[in-house]
């Protein structure tokens, strides 16, 4: 775009239209901001109930595995690990909000197998055994939503900076364009009318 516009028509034509595009282009971007930030508010918020949940877990299990090895011996404990199945491998897919790839995590929600005689273990190892089953669902859960919450994050700071330079420089430079074409071709005209009214007043003299 030429850094001075003739003041024709055809430039103030597209001036407008520009402006007007400007316009559109802020009113979705800041649209989108507004729907990313409440997406982003409420996983921030589950990233912080599952944090909780996982912080508790953990401390939950790791005092029954206390118990079940003063009881049980380590030995015992080790033997049993040893017989654990490997976990299914995990898929992760997508779902769009707003343009924004965010990841979902698809696994085997199999159901908790012992492997192991009931014999050999005790209330207590049985006890840490389910809730470790229940930590790796809340972990998968917790990496796809901070994941997204950093996605997110990153999405609203780039939709941002373009709403703020429609805002701030495009939509002011297209509008101080507009209106110095039009005051400018508005001059011309009540030149042109004058002219011509002088022009008729000597006609009509003559």
């Amino acid at each position: 775009m030429p850094s001075k516009l003739a003041p024709t028509k055809a430039n103030l034509i597209w001036a407008k239209s520009s402006l007007k595009r400007a316009k559109k282009g802020y009113e979705l971007l800041d649209k989108k901001r507004t729907i990313l930030i409440k997406e982003m508010m409420d996983l921030n918020k589950r990233a912080g109930e599952l944090q909780k949940e996982i912080e508790d877990s953990f401390k939950e299990s790791y005092e029954a595995l206390e118990e079940a090895t003063i009881t049980m011996g380590s030995e015992t404990i080790y033997e049993i690990a040893k017989t654990a199945k490997r976990e299914e491998p995990y898929k992760i897919q997508f779902r769009s909000v707003m343009g924004v790839e965010l990841p979902e995590i698809k696994y085997y929600q199999n159901r908790l197998k012992v492997d192991h005689s009931i014999h050999k273990t005790t209330t207590a190892f049985d006890l840490a055994e389910a809730d470790m089953h229940k930590l790796k669902e809340l972990i998968y859960e917790l990496a796809e939503v901070e994941t997204s919450v950093f996605k997110l994050a990153r999405e609203i700071k780039k939709t941002g900076k373009r709403a703020n330079a429609l805002d701030k420089i495009q939509i002011p430079k297209f509008e101080s364009i507009k209106t110095e074409i039009d005051n400018t071709l508005q001059e011309k005209e009540r030149e042109d009318f004058f002219r011509l009214k002088k022009v008729k007043d000597k006609k009509s003299k003559d």
